[in-house]
């Protein structure tokens, strides 16, 4: 990895940590300071109408208290960088092999990113020791910490809160992935975006599936998909199900539409994030009977662990059921009655439902009688009740 070794005369401290994250990978970089986040009752009420789901973390007192008030995060903060690593439009791969492949939201198609912009931040920090000669204490986040980071990305100037909620830069679109770091170091801050180019359009309202985005700019998230296939532990509910389409791991729709990334979104992304081998389109059949250290293996270091096996695995079935394509009956059955998982057989079952064949529903009918579940007992009466109404 390149660092600057010197410093010209005519570069500040802050030109130089400018500069530098530049040279480790990050697109976009701004400077601001603690201040309380603009959008805090935004947040306040997003929670107090539940609309965070089931992430019970972001709840907690602790957690709003700490999102109140940045300065909290790091005693003696004086300043925050931050920056944006962009990853790979999914432009670029835009659609998948045949129907029995899934869709996997872009920032996931390479190596875990919060290792690699974590391990960025940490060199950050390290350099400018060196550069400000004197000990440096600090704080590194991405997408982990008790912060607002969009609120804070906004605040340094970097972009704006569209309304789907995602960061928007004025000259490079969304897809990047945002990283902060508190020092305890006076850095003048950068001015803030104050402006809201969004205008009248609805194009990402319109085109969510399962219509999540609220008029306040925020997300349903019992209804987003990207909540639904990544952080929600237990069953996706029966009715969202079609919603879904292929799309396994997260979701791309509402940035796909946007204006902003069709005009300035670039194809490539840093080469840190560049994506694994058919990571972004698995083959649904062969993925469902992945045993757990298949898809540990398969998958480490990856962003997709997040869900674990039994989430992505039900997120599988879920689009194998979508396809309603006969040639996936045999990975289906053979999970049925074999995978350990009930929620992973719960939604094959449904799955079998949606295909509707004569061996998919002779399949139900033989597993009506192995079941023990009450949960997949229950799925696998309404999928024959789905079948043969259908």
């Amino acid at each position: 990895m390149a660092f600057l070794l010197y410093l010209p005369q005519k570069m500040n401290l802050k030109e130089l940590i400018r500069q530098l994250a530049h040279e480790v990978g990050f697109e976009l970089v701004g400077f601001t300071h603690p201040s309380p986040p603009p959008h805090l009752e935004t947040y306040l009420n997003w929670v107090a109408q539940g609309r965070h789901a089931g992430m019970a973390y972001l709840a907690t007192s602790r957690a709003q208290e700490l999102r109140a008030d940045p300065a909290r995060i790091l005693p003696g903060v004086q300043s925050i960088l931050v920056v944006g690593m962009r990853y790979f439009n999914p432009a670029r791969h835009s659609t998948p092999p045949t129907p029995l492949h899934g869709k996997v939201a872009a920032y996931a198609w390479g190596k875990d990113y919060h290792e690699i912009i974590l391990e960025r931040l940490e060199q950050i920090a390290h350099r400018i020791k060196t550069l400000n000669g004197a000990p440096l204490t600090y704080r590194a986040y991405t997408d982990t910490g008790p912060i607002l980071e969009r609120d804070i990305t906004m605040q340094a100037g970097l972009g704006w809160i569209g309304k789907n909620t995602c960061l928007i830069s004025p000259r490079h679109g969304s897809y990047f992935l945002l990283g902060v770091l508190f020092v305890d170091l006076k850095i003048d801050p950068d001015p803030p975006f104050t402006t809201d180019q969004c205008g009248k359009c609805r194009r990402c309202i319109e085109a969510c599936p399962t219509h999540c985005i609220l008029p306040d700019r925020t997300i349903d998230s019992s209804r987003c998909i990207s909540y639904l296939t990544i952080e929600n532990k237990g069953s996706i509910p029966a009715d969202l199900r079609p919603a879904l389409g292929n799309q396994v791991f997260g979701c791309d729709i509402c940035q796909q539409v946007c204006p902003w990334n069709l005009c300035f979104g670039k194809l490539d992304g840093s080469p840190h994030l560049a994506p694994h081998p058919e990571q972004p389109f698995p083959h649904l059949p062969t993925e469902l009977l992945l045993t757990p250290q298949q898809f540990k293996e398969k998958y480490q270091a990856t962003p997709l662990l997040r869900s674990k096996r039994r989430g992505f695995l039900r997120n599988l079935a879920v689009a194998l059921g979508n396809t309603r394509d006969p040639q996936s009956i045999p990975a289906l059955l053979t999970c049925l009655n074999h995978e350990e998982e009930p929620l992973v057989r719960a939604h094959v079952a449904w799955a079998l439902g949606q295909i509707g064949t004569p061996l998919a529903l002779k399949g139900l009918h033989e597993a009506l009688q192995q079941e023990r579940d009450p949960a997949v007992l229950d799925e696998i009466r309404a999928a024959i009740q789905s079948a043969q109404s259908g």
